[in-house]
């Protein structure tokens, strides 16, 4: 085929600016696919962000839970050993407070008899009897009948060698007639320990113990009933 004259130029021309708009068209068909796979890429970025930020957000919800449950148990934990201290310590003063009020006969069972009781009058007292008698072997230890602080020790004319001791609630117990002591003055003794020895000092017909309770350190009352107030039997 013949061409007329500037007819290959145009040709050549049009030739050019096809390929012109081909390549651009291949580059914005590219860009655009460049485009859309770096959304998608953004966008998978984005979800794995999120689902960190959930699993983040999770774990932490976790911890505070289980850092709360902790401080609760903790808590607990506090509150049952602070009632277990306070039971303790409530137990340890009950018990402690019975041993105070805590009462034992002053001669050991088998080894003595009542002879003249609490009221009783006759020709062998200048007034009625104010004691109870434990009548044993002279020698035979004495024992406090409860706890309390020596507040006399000594010879007291018709008693004899009498000890006296008094009671936390000022309750004065003395025990008289004995043949020797083993306390002395502001000495503070147990229930049922050994404070002296069954004598027959001045005024008796035998080795025995007196012993008279004197509320208040004042008159006294019946040793028997006493002793028996405090679950013995004389």
């Amino acid at each position: 085929m013949t061409l007329a004259p500037g007819s290959s130029s145009a040709l050549i021309r049009g030739a050019d600016v096809g390929q012109s708009v081909s390549t651009s068209v291949s580059k914005a068909t590219l860009s655009a696919a460049d485009t859309a796979a770096l959304a998608n890429r953004t966008r998978a970025v984005s979800r794995d962000a999120q689902r960190e930020s959930r699993v983040d957000a999770a774990a932490r919800r976790l911890q505070a839970a289980t850092e709360k449950a902790a401080k609760q148990r903790r808590t607990a934990l506090a509150a049952v050993a602070r009632s277990s201290h306070e039971q303790a310590d409530r137990i340890a003063n009950r018990i402690a407070r019975d041993a105070r009020n805590t009462w034992v006969l002053p001669v050991t069972s088998g080894t003595y008899h009542l002879t003249a009781r609490f009221g009783s009058c006759s020709g062998l007292w200048s007034h009625c009897h104010t004691g109870l008698d434990f009548a044993g072997a002279t020698g035979s230890p004495i024992h406090a009948v409860a706890a309390g602080t020596i507040t006399e020790v000594g010879y007291a004319g018709a008693y004899g060698n009498r000890t006296v001791m008094t009671l936390p609630d000022g309750t004065d117990l003395w025990y008289c007639h004995q043949t020797a002591y083993t306390v002395q003055v502001g000495q503070k003794v147990t229930a049922g320990q050994v404070i002296g020895s069954i004598g027959s000092t001045v005024n008796t017909t035998g080795p025995h113990l007196h012993l008279e309770v004197r509320p208040g350190g004042k008159d006294p009352v019946d040793p028997y009933t006493a002793l028996v107030a405090h679950g013995l039997a004389p």
